[in-house]
C-alpha cells in the first residue's frame, strides 16, 4: 500500500530506526511528510521515559541532561543536526547568495558549525538536565510539532534550488494531505500540552509562529529559499526553542 510505504520511507530517510526498505520513487514518497512527526513522537516518548527513569533511579542532573541532549542524534543519525551545522557555516560566510548555497554542500566542517554544534548540545543538554517527568511529558509535544512545522515550510516555502533532495520530496509530497495532517498534529500537541498544564499550549504555540516565521525571513534573505540544510537549521532550532519555553517556563509557572 501507498500509505505504509510512506511511512516506511519517512522513518528510513528521517531515522535510524530499523524498517523495511523500500524503494526512493515519487509515489513511495507521496505521503512521507505526513509521517515525519511520528519520527519525533518516537523521539519524545523516549526521552520522557529516559526522564522517567532518572527520577525512579535518582539519576544525576548532569547525566540525565547529557544522554537527553544526544537522544535525538542517536534516533535520527544527526540528519537535521548535519543542516544545522551547515547552515552556521554559510551564515558565518558572510558571503552572496551564490557562496552561501555551495557552502551547503560543502562537506567539508568549518569552525563556526563546530561551535555551534557544540554550544547547541550544550545548552540543550543544560535544559534537559532542569526537566522533571512532568516537563518530559511536555517535551514530546516539541519534537512532533518541530517536524510538523518543517513539512508545513517545505510545501509552502519556494525552494532555493531547483534540485536536490528537498526539491524532489516537494515535488511528490501531495500538497494538500501534508497542511492536514500538521493541523492534525498541532491539534495533538495543543491537547497534551493544556492537559499537563495549561500554560504550555499558548506559549509554545507563539513560539512556533516566530520560528516559522523567523526561518522564512532568514532562508529568503539570505539564501532565496529554503534547501534541506535550512530544513534541519528550522527543526534544531525549533526544538530548542520551544525545550527551552516548557522546561524554564515550568521554573517560573
Amino acid at each position: 500500500m501507498p500509505v505504509i510505504r510512506s511511512l516506511l520511507t519517512a522513518f528510513s530517510t528521517y531515522s535510524r530506526i530499523p524498517v523495511p526498505q523500500v524503494e526512493w520513487n515519487e509515489e513511495n514518497r507521496r505521503y512521507s511528510l505526513c509521517f515525519f512527526p511520528l519520527v519525533g513522537l518516537v523521539i519524545g516518548l523516549l526521552l520522557w521515559g529516559w526522564m522517567a527513569l532518572c527520577a525512579r533511579l535518582k539519576i544525576s542532573m548532569f547525566l540525565q541532561g547529557a544522554f537527553a541532549a544526544l537522544l535525538p542524534l542517536l534516533i535520527t543519525g544527526g540528519i537535521h543536526m548535519d543542516g544545522y551545522m551547515d547552515t552556521l557555516d554559510a551564515l558565518a560566510s558572510w558571503q552572496p547568495r551564490e557562496k552561501r548555497l555551495e557552502i551547503l554542500k560543502d562537506s567539508h566542517t568549518g569552525a563556526f558549525a563546530v561551535m555551534g554544534c557544540a554550544g547547541y548540545l550544550l545548552l540543550s543538554a543544560a535544559i534537559y538536565a532542569e526537566a522533571d517527568t512532568a516537563a518530559g511529558v511536555r517535551l514530546i509535544g516539541v519534537f512532533v510539532l518541530s517536524r510538523a512545522l518543517s513539512a508545513l515550510a517545505l510545501v509552502r516555502m519556494k525552494s532555493a534550488r531547483q534540485n536536490g533532495m528537498l526539491k524532489d520530496l516537494s515535488k511528490a509530497a501531495e500538497k494538500r494531505t501534508v497542511p492536514l495532517s500538521g493541523c492534525v498534529y498541532a491539534a495533538f500537541c495543543l491537547v497534551l500540552w493544556a492537559v499537563s498544564g495549561g500554560w504550555p499550549a499558548p506559549a509554545c504555540a507563539l513560539a512556533s509562529v516566530l520560528c516559522y516565521f523567523y526561518y522564512q525571513h532568514m532562508a529568503y534573505k539570505h539564501f532565496g529559499g529554503v534547501t534541506g540544510d535550512l530544513a534541519g537549521w528550522f527543526l534544531q532550532i525549533t526544538e530548542l526553542v520551544l525545550s527551552a519555553v516548557i522546561v524554564i517556563g515550568g521554573k517560573w509557572i
